[in-house]
């Protein structure tokens, strides 16, 4: 791909699309267990990963790009009882990686774009919880 910014913008898909299927994935094995408190604070967590992937799809499609495939295999689960030591080392990567992509190539839409995603996973890290994307 050319265009660094887009190149920013799919690889912040891809990553988005792995923290779905991990929060997704520690959902159900909640569900399952009959933790209804857990999969509602998974659930957020996944909806908010979830919007992170749809507004940089439609930030790639606003700049004239074609948006890749993002599947992918769920990542492996934590054992019983380690899921927020995992999920927190995951969210602040996720900040690492937003901080250095708001600092790299970029237009003022997508670093407005990248910024919010950036807060939002400050928040994911502090509090693994979810819910804290704008419409």
């Amino acid at each position: 791909m050319n265009n660094p910014i887009l190149a920013v913008l799919e690889e912040g898909r891809a990553r988005e699309k792995e923290q779905t299927l991990f929060y997704r994935a520690l959902a159900a094995e909640a569900e399952a267990r009959g933790q209804e408190n857990l999969v509602e604070r998974l659930n957020a967590l996944h909806a908010d990963e979830q919007h992170h992937l749809a507004r940089l799809t439609a930030r790639v499609l606003e700049l004239g790009g074609i948006p890749g495939e993002v599947g992918g295999a769920t990542p492996e689960l934590p054992g019983q009882g380690e899921w927020e030591r995992v999920a927190r080392a995951r969210e602040e990567g996720e900040v690492g990686w937003y901080r250095r992509a708001v600092e790299g190539p970029t237009d003022p839409g997508t670093q407005a774009l990248l910024q919010e995603i950036l807060d939002s996973e400050e928040h994911h890290a502090r509090e693994l919880g979810g819910k804290w994307m704008s419409a």
